[in-house]
Parts: structure tokens; sequence; C-alpha cells
């Protein structure tokens, strides 16, 4: 069984915790829409809220279900200790049920359980509850409701692992011992969220979003930053933006959604790192979205949004490449960008001017830069103007290879990659990407000739250097990944390589000089095999930049790149296509934990693109 992925990263795939509260679990859309994301391959933590089952328990067991009225007004379930049982009976018996059956009708496994189990997650007894009773304010102090301390992390993460979607529910473990704490619902998603580093928390409701207005619900409000919404929630709704914004704490990407979906189209979305200038906000909003790849549905889904009320037409399209288009006719420029970035996420902030946060450089800000370009570009007849998000750019090149495919040939095309603001991408080096395996019957390693699949491994990988520098002195090879282990009565073991191939080496000798490597019984597999490219300075497309240049009083420089962009895969079959990259923000700073992007080379960037593509398309 192959382990190593395209990057050998060990990166797990994308974390979805969901809160669904009690009338919601009514609509069945919402484990439709579980069972879509599962079939994306997302693991789920679901919390769910239980008011509509502990009163459909409390009914067939003919028990009065006793509250308080707290000092602002507000109702609570009142929970003594003699109390928990019955509440833990509930969720156990009506509202944990209720959502294993969804989802295994589905076909999903699931674990379902309320959370004090095994101590999944514990939390510290509040103090004594001040109520109000007969117009008097007084102490409860025997009420079980907590503030969540821990979560057990190794073990939710092995169920996830294990199971399709795992399900939590109130209460949790006390950590001094007593009996079972009550915790709200939304809160305790949020916590998970921050403890599991989850990619995407989402907090569904009966309304779209957070409403200025409870009575108009059409009164949604679409952004908030901490402390914007508690003026506007009321009732149930303040631990909702309470939980989003213990959130902010944290990586995911957070929303209020509804009524009773986790579609966030008309979703009330937190932010944590409000721009510093309206026309920042897109910029910044795109790095705060999770997209790590093969997790692109999220923003690709935000992005078309945004495009639709910039009045450009959008779509994601079977690749799930987002797909922005204004203008009609023979001549097409194509901006590529891609909305995928690699493994590793951070609270993204804002530092004055420079925003830091994975994707800033690579390469969020370039695909921002292409979309604003386009909101604000009014194509001439004749011409079609075409921005793509591209998925997977950093592992398999999966959305190119569909637009390469799937697309009319372009007759001109700018890729989003860091050039930095005054500097102008002509080319890649190619790459070639293989993966070597074996599998070897075990043997004791006191036999003579005994070999194993460790063995193999280094054998091959050592001669690695040579065969490359034999094709041609400016290749470059990287080892991405090995593992040899024994599996029973058989070894295994493969390993992952990367090879950057120089502008005139052939693909296929490189491919060919690989594969020699691989003596039987080691087997050969190809990932991915894209030639170099390059643009040479008197094309069209060159010209228009150079242009721009000129009316923005920069002196251009101009890169060949030794890494690889979906350039390369374009280029595999749109032959004598002129490609560019460009885009804000310095290389250097890709995949690093430091990557940052300051506000004046973005606006520089868009300033000279927009030029660029105006004199391209008067041409």
């Amino acid at each position: 069984m192959q382990v190593l992925g395209e990057v050998a990263s060990s990166r797990e795939a994308a974390l979805y915790v969901v809160k669904l509260g009690s009338a919601t679990l009514l609509h069945s859309k919402v484990f439709d829409e579980l069972l879509e994301l599962s079939r994306r391959g997302a693991r789920l933590l679901v919390i769910a809220g239980g008011a509509a089952g502990i009163a459909e328990h409390y009914r067939r067991t003919g028990r009065e279900i006793r509250t308080l009225v707290s000092r602002t007004g507000d109702e609570i379930r009142y929970c003594p200790p003699e109390e928990m049982r019955h509440i833990v009976a509930a969720y156990e018996e009506v509202t944990l049920p209720l959502v294993e059956e969804e989802l295994t009708s589905r076909g999903l496994s699931v674990f379902a359980a309320v959370a004090r189990t095994g101590a999944l997650v514990k939390a510290t007894a509040n103090g004594p509850l001040r109520i109000q009773e007969e117009g008097r304010t007084r102490l409860v102090r025997d009420h079980r409701a907590g503030t969540v301390s821990s979560v057990d992390v190794p073990r939710l993460s092995g169920l996830l692992a294990t199971f399709d979607v795992v399900c939590l529910s109130p209460p949790v473990a006390d950590a001094d011992g007593g009996t079972p704490l009550n915790v709200d619902a939304d809160v305790l998603a949020a916590e998970a969220a921050l403890a599991l580093d989850a990619d995407h928390l989402r907090l569904v409701t009966g309304t779209a979003g957070l409403l200025t207005d409870p009575a108009d619900p059409a009164s949604s409000l679409r952004h908030l930053t901490e402390g914007e919404g508690r003026r506007y929630a009321k009732g149930r709704m303040r631990q909702k933006v309470r939980a989003a914004e213990i959130a902010l704490k944290g990586t995911s990407d957070t929303a209020i959604t509804g009524p009773h979906t986790l579609s966030a189209a008309g979703a009330t979305w937190f932010w944590r790192a409000p721009a510093p200038a309206p026309d920042l906000e897109l910029l910044a909003r795109t790095v705060e979205l999770s997209s790590v790849s093969r997790d692109e549905r999220e923003i690709a889904e935000f992005l078309a949004g945004w495009c639709e009320e910039n009045g450009i037409k959008a779509e994601i399209d079977a690749a799930n490449n987002l797909v922005a288009t204004k203008g009609a006719g023979p001549r097409r420029l194509l901006m590529l960008g891609h909305l995928d970035t690699v493994p590793h996420r951070w609270p993204a902030r804002w530092d004055g001017e420079v925003l830091s946060g994975r994707g800033s450089v690579d390469a969020k800000g370039s695909l921002v830069a292409f979309l604003q370009t386009l909101a604000a570009f009014d194509p001439p007849e004749g011409v079609e103007v075409r921005v793509v998000g591209a998925v997977e750019e950093e592992i398999t090149g999966a959305g190119a290879f569909h637009v390469r495919d799937a697309q009319p040939v372009a007759d001109a095309v700018i890729v989003g990659e860091p050039s930095g603001a005054e500097a102008l991408t002509l080319g890649y080096y190619g790459l070639v990407k293989i993966r070597y395996s074996v599998r070897e019957p075990t043997g004791h390693t006191a036999g003579e000739g005994v070999r194993t699949a460790g063995d193999r491994m280094v054998e091959v990988l050592a001669g690695l250097p040579a065969a490359v520098a034999g094709l041609h002195p400016d290749a470059l090879t990287a080892v991405l990944g090995v593992r040899a282990l024994n599996q029973g009565d058989t070894q295994a073991g493969e390993a992952v390589v990367d090879v950057r191939v120089p502008p005139g080496l052939d693909v296929t000798e490189t491919v060919d000089a690989l594969r020699a490597l691989a003596a039987d019984p080691v087997r050969f597999e190809v990932l991915r095999a894209t030639p170099g490219v390059s643009t040479g300075r008197t094309s069209p497309l060159v010209k228009a930049f150079q242009r721009a240049f000129r009316a923005g009083g920069v002196t251009p420089r101009y890169l060949m790149k030794k890494g690889s962009s979906d350039m390369n895969t374009l280029a595999t079959t749109w032959h004598g296509v002129p490609m560019v990259a460009y885009g804000p923000g310095d290389a250097k700073l890709d995949h690093t934990p430091d990557e940052h992007l300051h506000a004046d080379e973005f606006r520089r960037a868009q300033r000279l693109l927009a030029t660029a593509v105006r004199e391209w398309s008067l041409m």
C-alpha cells in the first residue's frame, strides 16, 4: 500500500467541525451535505445540540424540565447533580441515535457519544450562578455547568481516522471527577476546533447567519471581526457569536451558516485579521480561508460569490476550479492562478500593512490581483479575459490539466506566481516526479544475500545524483520522502523523487534515465512529467508588460525560475502560446513559516497588471 503522497506530507485530510442545533437535526438536507463532504475526503466532527431531544426525553419519561432565569433575563435549563443522568440519557437515547441513523442510512460509519465518554472532553465547574427569582438575585451553587478545559486530541484524532463521522454532544467530564458538566454545544464545537487545529468551523443555525433584525430574515451580516457581532446577537445567538470568537484564536475559517444548511452562501463570516483598507479586504479574507491542496471547494465558492457581487460571471468547473470570465470574442487572455496552498497554517494577521499568512505570497496575492483586475476591466469588443483559480497546483496540477484539456486554447497566458511587482517570469524548469516502490518477502537479516526493502530504496537513491548530473549540469534532484517497513510476511518500501528539468533537457530522456535505476524487483511510476518552458521577450504579451513597466517608471527584471508551475502543464499541449508568470511577493518566502506580503507590493503589482492587461487587449 502506497503511503507517501505527491509531496510526501503527513498532513491529514481537511477537518470540518460542524455544530448542528437540535432543530437542524430534523432537516435531512444537512446530512446530505455531510455525506458530500465525506465523499470529498474530509474528516468530520459533528457536535449535536440537544434542546429538542431533551424535551422529547422528558416528555416520554413524564419528567419536568426545570429552568432558571439569569440576571440578563435568559432562561437557563437547571442542571443540579441529580438531573445530569437524565440529560445524558436524553442525548444517548434521542439525539445521538437520530444523528447515527441519518448518517448510517447514507452509508457512513459513525461514532456517536456524549463527550464525557472516556473523558474525551473535560471541563472545570463554573462558580455559583446568579439568577433572578421573585425580583431578587440569589446564588445557585449546585448548577452543573462548566468551561471546557481539555480535549483528548490523540483519541479524537484516532476516532476521526477510523470513522467517517465522529459525533459528540454535551455533557462533558468533570476535570475534578464529579458528575458530568453541561457545556454549551456551540462553545464545545469551537473548543474542539481549536484543539484539533480544524480547517473549517461551521455553526449551523435556523437563520441565514447573524441578522441585524431578527424579524427580517434578509438582514444577514456577512462579515464580522471580533466584538462586532455582540450588539446584534440575541438569545441563543449570543453563544454562537461567542463560540465563533473563541475560534478566532486558532486557524479555522469560521462561519455561522443557515438556515439549516452548511452552505456559506448566506453565512456570517468571522475574520481574525481585519484589513487596514477596503482594497485589501479580499486579499485578507482569501488568505484566512483554509485551502490546503484537495480542500479548495470552500474558497472556490467564496470567490465565486465575490465575483457575482462584482458583476463577473463565475462558475466552479468539473475539476473544482474557479472560472471567472468577462467579455467574449476570438482573442482570449487567460490569467491562471491557483487556490491551494501547501500544508501548515497559522493565524493570519496584519502588522501595519504587512499581511502574514499561508498563501499570502504563494499564491493568493496573485489570484486576488487577477480577480480585482478583472472586476475593474471592461474588455474591448472581440476580447475575452478569463481568470481561473486552479486546484492542486502544489501536488498534482489537476486543475491546470483540466484547463489544458477542457478549455479553448488561449492566445496568451499570465500565470499567478510571485515574481515581485517589478519583475516578470519568462519561464520555468520542467518537473519530473516519480515513485520507486518494492515489496520483498521477509527474511532474517542474518541470512546470506538477504535484501530488505530499505536496502533496495537505498541502492536506487544512491544512483540518483550521478544519473541526473549525467543528463544536464543544471538539473536539480530532491528526495521528497522515503519509507520502508515490515508488513507481516513482506516488506514494503517506497520513495518519491523530484527532478527539476532545465529548458532544453528532454523530459522523456529524464524519465528513461530514472527508470533505468529501477532494477527488478523495484517498480517505477511516473507521477508527473512536464517540460521546461520559456517565452521570448519579443512576444506581444511580454511587450504589453514592458509598456506597463515603462508607464509605471519601473526597470523590470526578467526571471527564469528553477521551480515549476502550472505554466509547464499548459505548455505540454498549448504549443506556441506566449506565457509569463507575474504576481506580488518574494518567492523566497514560498512554503516558509515567514510567508508575508506588504500592501504596497500588492497594490503596485495590481496596478502594473491592470495596465499590462489593457495594453494586451488593445494590440
